[in-house]
């Protein structure tokens, strides 16, 4: 291990020594377990205590500032709803950790192959049900107070994830070469496709809302990765939950899902026509699977971590069926396809 790497994680467990001791942990007879983090530089331990709840600490590089950190400023946000969220438990700034409650290790993804159909069912109705109470709910919360409402998914904000998804997958990954031709024609279909949803009518996202970021604790179902959270189309959540890398969905079941979403919307507002609203589901939903493919080149090439690999393929089969469904792609499909032999 590199000298610097290892005077990195000394820092990281003499600082979680100092956070056990000064919150009475250590004198509990406190252990500590490495879990695994996500993609950002946060470091994640679980806590046991015994004859306790456990917690999990969240070890931010250095010193933090609690309050002015998004997770905790959407936390506030979400648990004003009601949208179950994990709670905070403690913090210390000048060691810069967060203790929070421990939901274990059971996402819904994990959780799928152990459930009836019926107990799957009722999980994504629930699900979806969370994702209307976010924007019904965040649109009546709405405030400068929580950092959600001064951050929306623009064109920029849209290009660079389909940029991104040019440059680590198509380019890194496949070995694409493109022509400065296709360059600009490829920019110009996914301009059109970030204009329109930039335009759409905007509405509190997650931003991340898929069965990866749900939890299955003590037969409840929890939110968790929300610090992203930011306001964009009404599509986007439920896009993300339907079309997730991470789990297959038959034709019946989003339909079913999309039906109950906008049943949802009925008690509370406008309900949009149903085909007009899958088209722009579809639209959402090909912005979002071309972002995923373009994180899962990132981490193979960049970060050297081959696990995403083995979504590609669900991944690049959901932009193929919104591609051969709408003639307006045809062209789009076809740059794609001269690199991506999955989408002829």
């Amino acid at each position: 291990m590199p000298e610097s790497q290892l005077q990195n994680r000394n820092d990281v467990h003499a600082r979680i020594d100092r956070f056990l001791a000064e919150t009475g942990l250590a004198a509990r007879h406190a252990k500590v377990v490495p879990l695994t983090g996500d993609a950002g530089d946060r470091r994640y331990f679980r806590v046991l205590i015994p004859h306790e709840p456990s917690q999990v600490l969240a070890v931010q590089p250095g010193a933090m500032t609690f309050d002015s950190l998004p997770f905790v400023n959407v936390s506030r946000l979400l648990a004003a709803m009601p949208v179950p969220v994990p709670r905070i438990l403690g913090h210390s700034d000048a060691l810069g950790i967060m203790s929070q409650q421990d939901l274990g290790d059971v996402t819904l993804q994990a959780h799928l192959g152990a459930q009836s159909p019926a107990e799957h069912a009722a999980r994504y109705r629930q699900a979806v049900s969370f994702i209307d109470t976010m924007q019904r709910r965040g649109h009546e919360l709405q405030s400068p107070e929580y950092l959600p409402y001064g951050i929306a998914f623009d064109v920029d904000k849209l290009m660079w994830e389909l940029q991104f998804f040019v440059k680590h997958f198509l380019e890194a990954y496949r070995g694409a070469s493109l022509s400065p031709a296709d360059r600009e024609a490829l920019g110009a279909e996914f301009t059109a496709v970030a204009t329109e949803l930039a335009g759409e009518p905007r509405v509190l996202c997650h931003r991340d809302y898929h069965s990866r970021n749900l939890m299955l604790h003590e037969g409840s179902l929890y939110v968790i990765d929300f610090q992203d959270a930011r306001l964009g189309p009404d599509t986007y959540d439920l896009a993300s939950l339907l079309r997730d890398s991470y789990v297959d969905f038959t034709e019946q079941q989003v339909e079913e899902l999309m039906a109950y979403f906008l049943a949802l919307r009925g008690t509370w507002g406008t309900v949009p026509d149903a085909m007009e609203f899958r088209r722009r589901f579809d639209l959402m939903a090909l912005q979002r699977n071309i972002k995923a493919l373009g994180t899962f080149g990132f981490q193979t090439t960049s970060k050297n971590n081959t696990v995403y690999i083995q979504y590609i393929p669900r991944t690049l089969n959901y932009v193929r069926a919104v591609l051969q469904r709408y003639p307006r792609f045809a062209r789009l499909r076809a740059l794609l396809a001269a690199h991506l032999d999955e989408l002829r």
